[in-house]
């Protein structure tokens, strides 16, 4: 077992409280293997805890659930006129792991180690796991009046009196099936809204003037990781390249 990894100041605490606000147990076992916590910053200031399961990921079966194509989801909504966004809570949080697999998520802090009890990020088959659950539960009405890219789901309708009972349907299945939805980070009744890098609305479906603004502001790359990092922000605006 190597030694912990150096924490910034101020992240011991952080961990403390991320570790008593998580879904995590305290776990009083040793371990013959853990994984290394730290932290990455948000565009708020505040610190979002990650666990590093590199090691993990590598020898974990890849679950091949197929995520959705973005410009899949985009030719869906045309013809719609009113959009509402829901963001799940903790959406990953929201999947319990299986009995059997708890221990593997086993991580350390200084203040003892931790076992997740729901899936927690940096999985490596997470997201394909997210994605099948909200296709599943929300499969009647997939192609009719919904789109889910992992915890994003787009409420699609031609008028305002078939989105309200759109958004009935969508809360019935959510309440059913006991997903909680961040009301802070939804939006209802929209004739335009930001998705997935992209701007919606009756008019069709437009590059976010934010990703313009972004390319528009690069910097030349002066080696191989800027190159990459370039290449993998270009997927969203490649298909409007000409405008």
């Amino acid at each position: 077992m190597t030694p912990l990894m150096r924490l910034s100041l101020g992240t011991p605490s952080n961990a403390r409280l991320s570790c008593s606000r998580s879904s995590a147990k305290d776990d009083a076992s040793k371990h013959s293997w853990t994984a290394e916590l730290l932290f990455t910053p948000k565009p708020d200031g505040s610190l979002r805890m990650c666990i590093d399961y590199r090691a993990l990921n590598k020898q974990t079966i890849k679950n091949k659930y197929p995520i959705p194509r973005i410009d899949d989801l985009l030719d869906q909504l045309r013809g719609a006129t009113v959009f509402s966004k829901l963001d799940l809570r903790s959406g990953y949080w929201q999947i319990r792991m299986a009995d059997n697999s708890i221990h593997k998520t086993a991580f350390r802090t200084r203040y003892g180690s931790y076992e997740y009890l729901v899936m927690p990020f940096g999985l490596t088959n997470a997201p394909a796991t997210f994605q099948a659950e909200m296709n599943h539960i929300l499969r009647p009405l997939l192609d009719e009046c919904v789109v889910v890219y992992l915890d994003d789901i787009l409420i699609y309708s031609r008028d305002m009196k078939q989105h309200v009972e759109h958004l009935r349907r969508v809360f019935e299945i959510l309440r059913r099936e006991r997903f909680y939805v961040k009301l802070s980070k939804s939006e209802f009744a929209l004739e335009k809204v930001q998705f997935l890098g992209h701007m919606v609305s009756a008019q069709g479906v437009h590059v976010d003037p934010k990703k313009i603004e972004a390319v528009r502001t690069w910097k030349t790359p002066e080696n191989i990781p800027n190159v990459t990092t370039s290449l993998k922000q270009t997927p969203v605006i490649r298909p409007w390249g000409q405008s």
